[in-house]
């Protein structure tokens, strides 16, 4: 069981200073314990989605520092609205920096834009021309961003549309660049600077093969065989692109049948095909024993809709991977589905697999992989290690030699609860790490009900008594079960707020908060509509996803203690969390509980339980570890101004440095880059006034 962590130890303020002394000489003794490798960004620029191809989301930049931190001010905010419209405000392309110049994604038509990184203005946008597919893709305005290359010595922008397209441009223009890619026969589309890259996809599939049908641009994949759009941008390593893919969430699917999500890979100076992953595996190919009763014959999905990462010195590019069709229920699929829910490490020059590892066998809880693969060189015991860090939804963290794909630590398989649900099929274990431990509990055992008062543990426990509260991999029940439902209880990180790692000191950063839940299978035919957009393929599954059950409150109260929401520094090189702070406020429900009069928040941690509280997102930039709380996932932590808050720490100890107030919530990521001599931080932020906008802060011209 995961141990909490003791209160008395919750924080930066009961660091001792010779321990804080300890620690400091250590990390000092690890950094350059290795020979520093290339991660493909320069020192005050920003050439990939996550920072650099090793995915840590770290700048060394420090003219902004502790000190004048909070002497921030607004050096420009550039609308995001003015490129059509989005998903709930949604914005969540991190813009790159190269050569003078910011370039992102913005709106659901995913226009690309290059923007002033001094003023804000908008230097250029290249909007891809209509399509049907793009009025199908479900996925449109989750654009995360574009990628960069070079072709001899050109700047270019590359980046894969909802309409699945992928797209050179001139970055100094935003032309399509010339004598690349193919021509495609669509009206408006040019005959350069393009790919369709569904054909390649198609070319060796049974199902579009055996269809007998034409091959249509225009509209794309058949409905009845499947749909593909794309999310993350594309990754370059050396002279490859590599293309993930991305299908409509599984929850939202009634239909076993569905294209896989294969990865593709182009040659970047000519756009020229090179090579294909099957992420089902086909007869001979590894883990084509894991499908079961034919099932690699017709589903699919299993797509890589997570930001990817690579080792440009050593030509490796590592693929995190969704579920198979449906979430929740794995009967028309039995067996562990490889590659389903795995980390995949492929030789970019062929797309030879090196290594894999499934991190869920047979998924059938939405468990699919959120955040980018971690790279960082590391000093185990003395060792020097290549490492791979990957995190997931249930608050499992996964670390490999990025190299061999040998886990740093022993990973074991252990029996796990088994499906009820009749025709279902689940695997018999599942893989724990034993190190570092999980973010959250994963159960919720007596000591950790909530416990202000004895009236509000003893309701609470009335509350447990009716449920079958377990670990994460506890299943869903179907309506005709006769018992307590199951509620799983665990916590992690997903999309809206990925996890960071300083490569300097092998410190990772992860913000994350418990989670009790469960749910209901429902039968498919109950909700089929083979009108919707989200409608694919021609058999209704059996059972799909129903109604999401969460633990009643008591009284507005969570059923487990505080902190419900904290940033955690695990360090690396020993697989250790050595501290965690609470992020949040009290809400007023909490402090004007009048259960709670009398009661002394601040015994919990000083904050951090406000259950609204949105997660943080975050970045490393010199010696400061950057926060703020995202506010579309709940309530921001504001200012006494009602104006949200950004924070600088000490990234080694989580002291508090600075605060400084911002005009709109946070959302998604952030980032830096030097232009001109000044530093720059941009944040992703988004707001009914301000939807899909970016905010960049600088000091003081004085």
């Amino acid at each position: 069981m995961n141990e909490p962590i003791p209160r008395s130890s919750t924080g930066p303020a009961d660091l001792k200073a010779g321990w804080l002394g300890l620690l400091t000489a250590v990390l000092l003794s690890w950094t350059g314990a290795t020979p520093a490798q290339d991660r493909g960004t320069p020192a005050g620029q920003w050439h990939y989605q996550s920072g650099d191809a090793w995915g840590t989301r770290y700048s060394p930049l420090q003219q902004i520092n502790g000190e004048n931190f909070s002497r921030l001010e607004t050096a420009w905010l550039w609308r995001g609205d003015n490129f059509g419209p989005s998903v709930d405000y949604i914005n969540r392309a991190t813009p790159l920096y190269v050569n003078g110049r910011l370039y992102t994604v913005a709106g659901s038509r995913r226009t690309v834009i290059a923007i002033d990184p001094a003023t804000g203005e908008t230097l250029w946008t290249f909007r891809e021309p209509h399509t049907t597919r793009w009025d199908r893709s479900m996925r449109a305005s989750y654009g995360k961003g574009v990628a960069y290359g070079q072709i001899n010595d050109r700047d270019v922008i590359y980046f894969t549309s909802p309409a699945f397209f992928l797209w050179a441009l001139d970055a100094e223009t935003g032309l399509p660049v010339e004598n690349w890619g193919s021509p495609v026969a669509l009206a408006d589309f040019p005959d350069t600077g393009v790919v369709d890259l569904l054909p390649d996809l198609l070319a060796d599939w049974g199902p579009w093969l055996n269809s007998g049908l034409d091959y249509d641009p225009d509209f794309g994949i058949p409905r009845e065989l499947g749909y593909i759009t794309s999310s993350s941008p594309p990754i370059v390593v050396n002279d490859t692109i590599v293309v993930g893919n991305s299908a409509e969430q599984g929850y939202n699917q009634t239909r076993i049948e569905n294209v896989p999500g294969d990865i593709l890979a182009y040659d970047a100076a000519t756009g020229d095909y090179r090579w294909k992953f099957h992420v089902i595996p086909r007869p001979g190919e590894t883990g084509h024993e894991t499908w079961l009763n034919d099932a690699w014959t017709y589903t699919g999905d299993v797509s890589s809709w997570a930001p990817m990462s690579a080792d440009l010195e050593r030509g490796i590019v590592y693929i995190p991977t969704n579920t198979v069709t449906i979430d929740y229920y794995n009967g028309f699929s039995p067996g562990d589905n490889l590659f389903s829910t795995s980390v995949i490490a492929l030789d970019v020059e062929d797309g030879e697999r090196l290594w894999h590892y499934q991190i869920v066998h047979s998924d059938q809880w939405n468990y699919d992989l959120p955040n980018v693969p971690l790279l960082a060189d590391l000093n185990v015991d003395g060792r020097a290690i290549p490492a791979l860090i990957q995190n997931t939804k249930h608050g499992f963290i996964f670390a490999f030699n990025r190299v061999t794909g040998e886990p740093i630590w022993p990973i074991e398989e252990r029996p796990v609860p088994q499906t009820t649900v009749p025709g279902n099929w689940s695997a018999p274990t599942q893989p724990f790490p034993t190190r570092p431990e999980y973010m959250e509990p994963i159960d919720l055992t007596p000591d950790q009900v909530v416990d202000w008062t004895p009236e509000i543990r003893a309701r609470a426990l009335e509350i447990l008594a009716r449920y079958n509260v377990g670990g994460p991999f506890l299943p869903r029940n179907h309506p005709g079960f006769n018992g307590p439902l199951n509620i799983r209880c665990e916590g992690g990180v997903n999309i809206y707020h990925p996890s960071i790692i300083d490569p300097t000191t092998g410190i990772m950063y992860a913000s994350h908060k418990p989670r009790c839940s469960g749910g209901l299978l429902q039968p498919g035919a109950a909700i089929d509509d083979p009108d919707s957009i989200m409608t694919t393929g021609t058999t209704v599954s059996r059972w799909v996803a129903g109604r999401g059950i969460s633990l009643p409150l008591v009284d507005g109260l969570p059923v487990f203690k505080p902190p419900y929401n904290r940033l955690s520094a695990y360090d690396m090189n020993r697989g250790e969390r050595i501290w965690w702070i609470p992020v949040g406020e009290p809400t007023e429900r909490v402090k004007n509980h009048p259960a709670l009069r009398g009661v002394d928040l601040s015994d919990w941690g000083g904050g951090g339980f406000a259950s609204q509280g949105g997660e943080t997102i975050h970045m490393v930039m010199g010696d400061l570890l950057v926060y703020t709380t995202e506010g579309l996932r709940g309530i921001p932590q504001l200012s006494d101004n009602g104006l949200p808050l950004l924070h600088a720490a000490d990234k080694l100890t989580g002291e508090l440095l600075a605060t400084v107030e911002i005009p709109v919530t946070g959302q998604y990521g952030m980032m830096t880059y030097r232009h001109d001599g000044q530093q720059y931080l941009v944040i992703q932020v988004a707001s009914s006034s301000f939807p899909g906008s970016l905010l960049a802060l600088k000091l003081p011209e004085n």
